[in-house]
């Protein structure tokens, strides 16, 4: 299956194309703006890379959130808008299930939202609690539950603020998603069950004027 990945939901504009197994090409552009004016040279980049033609593909992964708000919709409506006109299927997946992905056991996804929060998922062999926006003092509280007393694995911007409830946890600093595992996670997953819908666990800080 070849698999073309987009994540644009946290500091960069990132692309991968996969074939099975295989990574055929992989591009990331750091930028903390400018993802609707970068993103098509990066996917045509990529594409090129890769060797493979847009009509060879078998489905679109896209990354949903948490991140940013802006540029996570750029992502979604850039990869909805091709996969549309390649008939092809469209997949969402979790920005916090990419951070983690290629790593076993007991570990933490975590990226940093800043206002005291990060936005955090447990796993061990699969998500065990639903993505969400807590102060790390609470979501390190859950965590706890859920892995009693082995101190799992950091994953992500985050970690800095999950540590010292950690003492002796592992760090992975991995401050964006690798876009080959959010096609690997794509690849893997069911078309039905992972929409490509925006993942927003708090609002937005911008609001409208009083009328």
């Amino acid at each position: 299956m070849i698999v073309l990945a987009i994540d644009t939901c946290l500091a960069a504009s990132s692309a991968a194309v996969i074939d099975g197994d295989r990574t055929l090409a992989s591009r990331t552009e750091p930028m903390m703006r400018g993802h609707q004016e970068a993103l098509g040279g990066v996917v045509r980049e990529t594409m090129a890379q890769a060797g493979v033609a847009f009509a060879d593909l078998d489905r679109i992964a896209v990354t949903v959130g948490p991140g940013s708000f802006t540029g996570l919709r750029v992502g979604l409506a850039f990869a909805k808008g091709l996969a549309t006109a390649l008939n092809i299927p469209c997949i969402g997946i979790g920005t916090l299930d990419a951070l983690a992905e290629g790593r076993d056991g007991p570990r933490i996804a975590a990226i940093d939202a800043k206002k005291d929060q990060i936005y955090w998922r447990a796993f061990d062999g699969k998500g065990l609690v639903d993505p969400a926006a807590q102060p790390a003092s609470e979501a390190a509280e859950i965590a706890k539950g859920l892995f009693g007393g082995s101190p799992p694995l950091l994953i992500g911007s985050g970690s800095a603020l999950l540590i010292e409830h950690f003492p002796g946890a592992e760090i992975v600093d991995r401050p964006l998603a690798d876009p080959a595992a959010v096609a690997r996670l794509g690849a893997q997953a069911d078309p039905e069950t992972a929409p490509p819908a925006p993942l927003y666990l708090r609002p937005p800080y911008a609001t409208l004027p009083d009328a």
